[in-house]
């Protein structure tokens, strides 16, 4: 190579260079004056640390006072003496994997009845450490963690962010989701279990100019592209009412089933939801009392009003509303959500609809099935019988377990035998109409071969010992007798 050549390109990487470094000065300036601007306009402060800079924004405490005694006694809640997170993220996508980040994050936590809200915001990718150190802070390690879909989403993709700047996530005793609980006490009398749903539905709270959930990642973006922090604050606003939100579904939850008193008031829907998260943690007696106060609601409650036509129509809804006759109307054979073939009378009495209305027969079917966990065999029958009366498959899956009882545990084959037979008449009855449950009237089937050939048994051996009678003594009878 030449002294020319090499003298030009020296030149060339000394004014690269001078332009690159140029360049990540006037970036770094930008940033920092964006991120100024940014803490002014959501009135917030800006923290400076070694790892990066982020906004803290607080507000005011508010007044939500929530027994956390209370609270403890209802199934899957936190114990009484630890410290509740609430913990609610705004990110720029819905995944979580490494692409989605984190760039606001809502916290809440009780001081008495008094619930403070610190938010936590990115102004810059590259500052996203000094965002995580600080959410670790607020952390302890023995706080349970309160979300909406956090267990799903939220605290996934915060994980994976720890991870992509090799650290760890905070360590924390546990998670509430309420989610899962929303769904499971309320989401019969809810169109569906969105957040804000359940703050209209249950708190009576109606958000006006909020910015759908759906605008947010892009608003994000093109703060970062410009520096225009005022499209932020509509988000700033829309994740504190997310994180307060949690603690008055909190406080809701144990305002209106927390105390044993409160709960006999309370709509036989959510009594019913809350039997089965106390049959979910194996408590069978607290979830009798509930289903028993339901269906002594139900019986002097009007009926509930229809659902919203604008509601959302899963395609097991849209089935089960089909005429008797149709052949999309799918068969019902009992057993737990989701997987078919299980002799059980839970999704017989529930219906093909996850969110199904609780008639007074689904609640009798219930409290048949508590009764049998709680080893009281003949109630159950007697209320199992109760539910036979309504006929079809409903009426099969009863008999079902009326065979269950009288076989495992009144040993009485022969009126085990007779209820699986009442069982198949009720499936053939449904056969003639066009309504074929194949998979029922297989177990049934096999059920009553089964009864035949322990029923011929018993019948051979008594033979068989009312002719030894008849004969006289065997000889080891009289073997023993000499011995």
């Amino acid at each position: 190579m030449t002294i020319a050549l090499e003298r030009r390109f020296a030149n060339f990487r000394a004014t690269a260079g001078g332009d690159i470094r140029a360049r990540s000065t006037d970036r770094a300036r930008l940033v920092a004056i964006g991120a100024e601007r940014l803490a002014a306009e959501v009135d917030g402060e800006l923290v400076r640390t070694p790892s990066g800079n982020f906004v803290r924004v607080e507000r005011r405490s508010t007044f939500v006072p929530v027994d956390r005694d209370r609270l403890a006694g209802l199934p899957g809640q936190p114990p009484p003496g630890v410290p509740l997170i609430c913990l609610d993220t705004e990110t720029t996508g819905l995944a979580t994997a490494s692409g989605t980040l984190a760039f606001l994050v809502g916290l809440g936590w009780w001081e008495g009845t008094r619930f403070r809200q610190v938010q936590l915001l990115l102004p810059d990718h590259a500052d996203e450490p000094a965002l995580l150190e600080e959410l670790r802070r607020h952390i302890p390690d023995n706080a349970w963690l309160v979300t909406y879909n956090g267990r799903g989403f939220d605290w996934p993709l915060l994980v994976a962010r720890y991870r992509m700047w090799q650290s760890g996530a905070p360590a924390h005793a546990g998670h509430l989701d309420l989610l899962p609980v929303v769904r499971r006490l309320f989401r019969h009398r809810m169109p569906d279990a969105r957040l804000q749903t359940a703050e209209a539905e249950l708190l009576g709270l109606h958000r006006h100019d909020d910015v759908p959930g759906s605008e947010i990642p892009a608003r994000y973006l093109q703060f970062l592209r410009d520096g225009e922090p005022a499209r932020l604050i509509e988000i700033v606003r829309h994740n504190d009412e997310d994180v307060r939100s949690l603690a008055r579904l909190l406080a809701h939850v144990e305002v209106q089933l927390g105390d044993v008193a409160a709960r006999q008031t309370a709509p036989p829907g959510d009594l019913a939801g809350l039997a089965r998260s106390f049959a979910g943690h194996r408590r069978f007696a607290e979830a009798l009392e509930c289903v028993d106060s339901a269906i002594a609601g139900l019986a002097t409650t009007p009926p509930s009003p229809a659902r919203r036509e604008t509601a959302p129509e899963p395609r097991m809804i849209r089935e089960e509303v089909d005429d008797w006759w149709s052949p999309r109307r799918r068969p019902d054979f009992g057993g737990r959500f989701g997987r078919p073939g299980m002799t059980s009378a839970l999704r017989a009495v529930a219906g093909n609809r996850l969110d199904a209305s609780w008639t007074p027969l689904r609640l009798a079917g219930e409290r048949a099935r508590l009764l049998r966990r709680l080893g009281r065999h003949a109630e159950a029958e007697t209320a199992w019988l109760d539910v036979a009366d309504a006929g079809g498959t409903l009426g099969a899956i009863a008999w079902v377990e009326i065979a269950k009882i009288r076989e495992h545990q009144r040993r009485d084959l022969e009126a085990a035998m007779a209820a699986t037979l009442a069982a198949l008449h009720f499936i053939e009855r449904r056969r003639l109409t066009g309504r074929v449950d194949s998979r029922l009237e297989r177990d049934l089937v096999r059920r009553a071969g089964r009864l035949r050939l322990r029923i011929a048994r018993r019948q051979s051996r008594s033979l068989v010992g009312v002719q030894i009678g008849a004969d006289g003594p065997s000889s080891r009878e009289v073997g023993s007798a000499h011995g």
